[in-house]
């Protein structure tokens, strides 16, 4: 059986993003009803963007993972299973989704594509948190939806045209570079 070897340069950007997702998770406004307005949600797909679908997925799992495990990562510095199956866990197991989504939209080199993924992503991520958060508060669909949908679209919506930019100028200031 071949192993196959992850470069020392992926594992540190993997890291980098992980690290970077944690401390935008900490950068929050409290909002009603317990899911709060943070920057993790501008991080992941930027991650994605960034490294890629492979990597920004992994860099995901392992910001989750590391919350699970008991580093306090989440918003707030919480952690546990207690947050990623309570009110917010929908929208923390669709991360990855997230990360996906910028990542393979990141591959068309179109700016249009690369937004609509991105749409496609964060709408994955809203059904996933809004399920959660309906099944955890025992709230109906509709009143979750206002309740952690609808507040979040609009900050959303900036959020990914500047994932879009800069992501981009990231990229380009890292292949410049070679470092991509």
């Amino acid at each position: 059986m071949k192993t196959r070897r992850i470069p020392i340069a992926d594992i540190c950007k993997i890291s980098i993003f992980s690290a970077l997702i944690a401390i935008c998770a900490q950068i929050r406004f409290d909002l009603p009803y317990g899911v709060p307005f943070t920057l993790q949600t501008f991080a992941i797909p930027l991650a994605g963007v960034v490294l890629g679908p492979k990597k920004g997925v992994i860099a995901t799992i392992i910001y989750i993972l590391l919350g699970l495990i008991g580093i306090p990562v989440f918003p707030g510095f919480n952690a546990g299973f207690g947050v990623v199956f309570g009110r917010t866990g929908g929208f923390i197991l669709s991360f990855p989704l997230l990360a996906l989504a910028g990542g393979i939209g990141s591959k068309t080199n179109n700016r249009f594509l690369l937004s609509l993924c991105l749409v496609a992503g964060v709408a994955i991520n809203y059904f996933c948190g809004m399920l959660m958060f309906s099944f955890v508060t025992k709230n109906p669909l509709g009143l979750s939806f206002s309740y952690v949908v609808a507040p979040f679209i609009p900050t959303d919506a900036v959020k990914m045209v500047m994932v879009v930019i800069l992501g981009e100028s990231i990229k380009n200031v890292l292949n410049k570079n070679r470092m991509l």
